[in-house]
This record gives C-alpha cells, sequence and structure tokens, in this order.
C-alpha cells in the first residue's frame, strides 16, 4: 500500500514539473527576467500563482506526502493553464478523485454521436448529462419513452419524468417503484459532487413539493450507480416489451452518459418494434 502511495506521489510530482516546463512566465502575465537554466515557470512563480508557499508547492514536486485541497488543486491548475483531460488527471494523482464541478459542463453532442445513437435502430438509445437529463435520443427512444424534442428541459429530466409523468408510471406499470427508486438513487449519488448547487436544490426543493414518494424516500439516502439491467415497458400501442439494458461514458466527454436498450429475445419485442418504426 506504502509503495503504491508512493508512486502515485512520484508521478504526481514528474506531471507538475512537465508541465510547468511547458509554461513561459510571459503566458501566465510574468515578467520575464532573463535567461533561465531550464525551461518554463520556476516553482516560486507557480507557488505565487497558486497563493501557495514555496516551500508547500516545492514539497508537492517532491513527492512528499503532504495534505492537498480541492481549491488549492484548482488555482495548481489554473496556473499551470491544465485542459480538463490534464485537470482530471491531477486531481486523481493528488486526491485519488474526479474534481466535483460545480459549473455545468457544455453538453455538446457531436454529430458522430447522435449517428451512433440513429443506427441503433430498434434499441432505444438515449444520452444523459450529471444532472440526468436527456441531452440527446434516437427515434425508438422517443416512441417509447416520449417525444423528447416536444419537452422542455425540466421535462427531459428523467428524475423529474419519472416521479411526475403518468405516463412513465403506465409505462412501468408494476415496475414504476422498482424503477423509481433506482434512479433516485442515482441521483442521489450524482447530487454528492454538486452538494449545494443552486440548480440541484431548486429540483429537489420542486420534486418534494409535487411527489409523495419523493418525499419519503430521499432522507434514505440511498445511493447507487450503474445500468438497470433488464427493464419491461407496456407501450400503450406496441403493448409489452422487454429490454437489456447497458450504459457506458462517452470517452471525450465523460460527464455523458450513453444508454442503449436491446430488445430482448422475449415477447416478441423485436418486431414489435419493427411495426412501431415502420408506423
Amino acid at each position: 500500500m506504502e509503495q503504491s502511495n508512493n508512486t502515485r506521489l512520484d508521478e504526481l510530482a514528474q506531471f507538475l514539473r512537465t508541465r510547468r516546463a511547458r509554461i513561459s512566465p510571459e503566458q501566465v502575465g510574468l515578467p520575464n527576467m532573463g535567461r533561465r537554466r531550464t525551461p518554463g515557470l520556476r516553482r516560486g512563480e507557480v507557488a505565487q500563482l497558486s497563493g501557495v508557499s514555496v516551500d508547500w508547492y516545492t514539497w508537492l514536486e517532491q513527492a512528499r506526502n503532504i495534505q492537498v485541497s480541492a481549491q488549492v488543486l484548482e488555482n495548481i491548475a489554473r496556473a499551470l493553464q491544465l485542459d480538463s483531460n490534464e485537470r482530471n488527471h491531477l486531481f486523481l494523482l493528488a486526491l485519488q478523485q474526479l474534481p466535483a464541478d460545480l459549473t455545468p459542463v457544455e453538453n455538446t453532442i457531436s454529430l458522430t454521436l447522435q449517428n451512433f445513437l440513429d443506427l441503433q435502430g430498434t434499441s432505444p438509445a438515449y444520452v444523459t448529462d450529471q444532472r440526468l437529463n436527456i441531452v440527446a435520443w434516437n427515434k425508438a427512444a422517443s416512441l417509447i419513452y416520449g417525444d423528447y424534442g416536444a419537452m422542455s428541459t425540466r421535462e427531459r429530466n428523467t428524475v423529474w419524468r419519472t416521479f411526475t409523468s403518468r405516463y412513465v408510471r403506465e409505462l412501468l406499470q408494476g415496475n414504476w417503484e422498482t424503477h423509481a427508486r433506482h434512479r433516485l438513487a442515482h441521483f442521489r449519488a450524482s447530487y454528492g459532487k454538486f452538494v449545494g448547487d443552486p440548480w440541484w436544490m431548486e429540483l429537489i426543493g420542486d420534486l418534494n413539493q409535487v411527489s409523495a414518494e419523493f418525499r419519503a424516500w430521499w432522507p434514505q439516502h440511498n445511493v447507487l450507480n450503474g445500468p438497470e439491467g433488464k427493464k419491461i415497458n407496456h407501450h400503450p400501442t406496441a403493448g409489452l416489451l422487454v429490454f437489456e439494458q447497458i450504459s457506458f461514458l462517452v470517452s471525450d466527454s465523460p460527464h455523458l452518459t450513453v444508454t442503449i436498450n436491446i430488445p430482448a429475445n422475449d415477447n416478441d419485442t423485436l418486431p414489435k418494434l419493427n411495426n412501431l418504426l415502420s408506423e
């Protein structure tokens, strides 16, 4: 365990040194005081820009096992002009966890990702963001779960829709409570990164107002991540549909999750979906 921790701290120290070496004083608004023995910023300059002592920052680059806060890491990330991937790497090396982004991440859906969703054909597929909003979908998803294009942003939030939509209750019927508890536990796990954020507090307050089940279950603090496995839907025209669910993160946008519901080999789910899509 100690060896593993030392290796992690060594990686952190080397990472900081390489990032520091690529930044010139002019890039961060500091005067260039002439020729330097090594390229990049000095440790003292990074410390100054990060609001920490030179000794403390030096210890960090010497792989010492010192206490590091998320706020200081944010300051260092800004001082070294790290991009989002580098910032995540910094947090993983220093704190062994990703940063909690309190500011919304832009939910730009690439044409490639949308094409991927559309190519799923009879498999309802959609993308959710960190707030569990549906931000992209294919035709099959709209036909089964509702016309997302006609919904407001609030209505496309999967937690809000689970607890307020009569259609969702009818679609899930006897499985609604299991689904709702799973969705709420997923929401609670995501909320842990954004405690106190105004958007989350407003949605939680509104759900408390409109849903007795939410009021009863939210204080239980159940947390869960991952797919739900088999899903059984009762579509108003297609009838009983059974799916196997798979979810994964988008590699270049890890705040986005792709979920695909694959038609199961029972209850004639695939022929029913083909008929529905051809109407």
